[in-house]
């Protein structure tokens, strides 16, 4: 890659925490219609009905074809690839040397010598960096999310989400479809195109029977399977999703998808940032919130930390093992839901719009997420013991939630725990001035709606 690099931009700025930090770049983007009816309706239809969102726009596609696919991912993923193969998916994670997180994305399989990766571009960049890098024969062909593709996708990618998602696809094909296993891709046929169908859920419990279809195909027909399944849904009650209900999915099915990548730092990882462009997702990703160690490193999380210990299987090596082997009977951080106290948010939320000189941060309703990564402090009286990730309101949960990471003494169904809402000082473009404020929170194990 031509011109300045990750590694160089981290040198020049100093740290990865001073260019993390002082980066202008919102939350992730969602470049789609923010709202079809409106964000309250589309996310109860999730729950009562159906909604379909259109994610063609926003994630990168990476796909590996050759020989050596089978063997790349084994030596990145920590998953197990036994019986990987065609029209089987995975939750692909993968670590750096020491066991931390790097990230995680989808992966398709495609054929028995081809798959993608599809999410944000970390996990992608991060196999393609080891494809082209590496001892391996397999080509890498690269279909980049809009804000990042000077052309047209190559591929359309709806998301049919809810308890009649499976009558709703049945309609627009004009029959019974085979049972899909979970995590599986069946393939069918809609307005006469093919079509293949992963069987995932984004806001309900994982398992459950085809409440969730992630349906794609060639971009050409992409206009074509959509008015076929907007038209099968109209007796169903199916509503189009836009962005704002979009980035509020992960707050209920329990998905804690950006945190910092554990790339920033360290000798393992530095040829990669090498290679890199400094102008990229990653170095132009944001930080923010009112979790603020000195070190970059606190920052990162390991598998196990996010509950993925049964994604992590040691029947194979690869990068990170020994580091998880390790790790695998020593205390860990804990993933949970935080229900936060509706006095505390409307409280917020007021003063953040009527208390001049003195005003909080705001919470942008409803998702108040201001950045790449998002680390608001939890405490327990003064103590840290964790961050608060994604945050926002969905009409299922009826209030104010958000997903964190705390430690497991903590991670206990009804403790009250404290967040602390807002930067610690300075401003930056798009976080305005404010004082910093507290709202306490209940702990949950288990999703809130």
């Amino acid at each position: 890659m031509s011109g300045e690099n990750l590694e160089a931009k981290i040198e020049r700025s100093g740290t990865p925490l001073r260019m993390l930090r002082n980066a202008p770049a919102g939350a992730y983007p969602f470049p789609m219609r923010p709202e079809f009816t409106n964000w309250r309706d589309e996310q109860e239809a999730w729950k009562k009905t159906a909604v379909l969102f259109d994610q063609s726009f926003h994630m990168t596609d990476v796909s590996f074809k050759g020989p050596d696919v089978g063997r790349l991912l084994a030596d990145l993923g920590t998953n197990s690839f036994r019986t990987f193969g065609k029209n089987k998916a995975k939750q692909f994670v993968a670590c750096d040397d020491e066991g931390r997180l790097v990230g995680d994305a989808i992966l398709f399989g495609l054929e028995d010598d081809k798959a993608s990766l599809v999410g944000s571009p970390t996990v992608p960049d991060w196999v393609a960096f080891h494809a082209e890098t590496g001892n391996y024969d397999v080509e890498v062909i690269r279909d980049e999310r809009t804000l990042a593709n000077q052309g047209q996708r190559s591929l359309y990618r709806y998301q049919l989400q809810g308890p009649a998602a499976l009558q709703i696809a049945e309609k627009a094909h004009g029959t019974r479809i085979e049972h899909i296993k979970f995590f599986n891709i069946g393939e069918f046929t809609i307005a006469s195109r093919p079509v293949r169908a992963l069987n995932h859920t984004m806001t309900g419990i994982p398992g459950q029977e085809m409440t969730g279809l992630e349906l794609f195909g060639p971009a050409e027909d992409g206009t074509a399977v959509l008015e076929a399944l907007l038209q099968a849904g109209s007796e169903f009650g199916l509503l189009q999703g836009g962005a704002v209900a979009y980035s509020t999915t992960a707050l209920e099915s329990g998905w804690l998808g950006l945190p910092v990548p554990a790339i920033y730092s360290g000798e393992s990882t530095k040829a990669f940032r090498e290679w890199l462009a400094a102008d990229n997702y990653l170095g132009n990703a944001s930080l923010a919130g009112s979790f603020t160690p000195d070190r970059i490193e606190d920052y990162y999380v390991t598998p196990f930390d996010l509950g993925y210990r049964g994604i992590v299987k040691f029947d194979h090596d690869f990068v990170g093992r020994p580091a998880l082997e390790e790790r695998l009977d020593q205390p860990h951080r804990r993933k949970v839901w935080l229900r936060w106290n509706n006095e505390d948010v409307t409280r917020v939320i007021a003063g953040s719009l009527f208390d001049g000189d003195q005003r909080t941060k705001y919470l942008d309703i409803p998702y108040g997420v201001y950045a790449t990564f998002q680390y608001d402090a939890v405490l327990d009286g003064d103590h840290v013991i964790g961050f608060s990730n994604r945050t926002g309101y969905t009409a299922n949960v009826g209030g104010w939630s958000s997903l964190a990471v705390i430690d497991q003494a903590h991670a206990q169904d009804g403790t009250e725990v404290t967040i602390l809402w807002g930067e610690s000082g300075g401003t930056r473009p798009g976080i305005e001035r404010h004082v910093q404020t507290t709202i306490r929170a209940t702990v949950s194990t288990r999703p809130l709606a």
